[in-house]
């Protein structure tokens, strides 16, 4: 009796996992990017967006590098640039993503444009930057350091030019980019990309304007059109937001329904022993 039960337990198993697999395999939405980009054949040409400047606002934060023959001179000019500590906070890197500590909001990192659109260095005094590119801003600060300083060099760059990428990421979270020509897919790419649940055809990007105004644009990432608007881009502040597809909700519900179906598998295997051995 024993041996015949075993038998058919034997038997029902691989019933019940192939129901398991019927139920777990499900249609999956496409996830391929740029689909207006045929497989074969000549590639079309993408036109090329148009690059803007971005324009410094106040409470940016600048790193000003200023170059003289004195190097006395040169890091008394470049202390704006330098960290005194404080508390830390959490950010990601753009070449991994993992949390790094950085200094806080209120730790001098870099020379800070305050209320009026000024900058504040050493020697120098207070240079108007508000509304200049950080190439422009470079040449007026030369215009005052060469007035001090012969032969002297300027670089002037972002040091908080960051982004925000949220929703159905890999890693969402605040990224910090390495230089100001940043786009919409070097911010997915450093976010780790869309997961499986992303909406592709409907990824929200929202810009913050110089008058505080909010303006909110939609991405559709299988065609390649939104790479020639000016949106294509970023501009520091931006958020990216990736909604999720209808498909997350439908994969919750099937996982439930898997856990129900094996247990009932089980269930019904254990009644049918407990019959039989009786």
């Amino acid at each position: 009796m024993r041996k015949s039960c075993i038998k058919r337990f034997c038997l029902i198993i691989p019933v019940v996992l192939l129901s398991f697999l019927i139920v777990s395999c499900s249609s999956t939405k496409k996830t391929k990017y740029f689909q207006d980009i045929p497989d074969s054949g000549k590639l079309k040409t993408i036109e090329k967006a148009v690059y803007v400047q971005p324009k410094i606002q106040v409470d940016d934060i600048l790193t000003v590098i200023i170059q003289t023959v004195d190097p006395q001179a040169s890091a008394l000019l470049n202390t704006g640039n330098t960290s005194t500590g404080g508390t830390t906070a959490n950010v990601n890197t753009p070449s991994t993503g993992s949390p790094v500590a950085a200094p806080a909001i209120g730790a001098p990192l870099g020379y800070l444009v305050d209320k009026e659109g000024f900058i504040s260095i050493p020697v120098l005094g207070k240079i108007k930057v508000e509304g200049l590119s950080t190439s422009e801003a470079s040449k007026a600060i030369f215009n005052v350091a060469d007035s001090l300083y012969k032969n002297s060099s300027v670089i002037v760059r972002f040091a908080n030019f960051k982004v925000n990428v949220g929703g159905e990421v890999s890693r969402p979270g605040v990224y910090i980019m390495p230089n100001e020509k940043v786009t919409v897919m070097d911010a997915l790419s450093m976010a780790g990309d869309l997961t499986i649940f992303g909406e592709r055809e409907n990824v929200l990007l929202i810009r913050e304007n110089e008058d505080g105004t909010k303006t909110p644009y939609r991405i559709n990432l299988k065609k390649t059109d939104f790479m020639t608007s000016p949106y294509y881009y970023l501009k520091q502040n931006d958020y990216i937001y990736v909604e999720p597809s209808k498909g997350k909700a439908a994969a919750t519900d099937a996982a439930q329904a898997r856990i129900y179906t094996i247990i009932g598998s089980l269930l019904t295997v254990l009644v049918v022993l407990l019959t039989r051995v009786k």
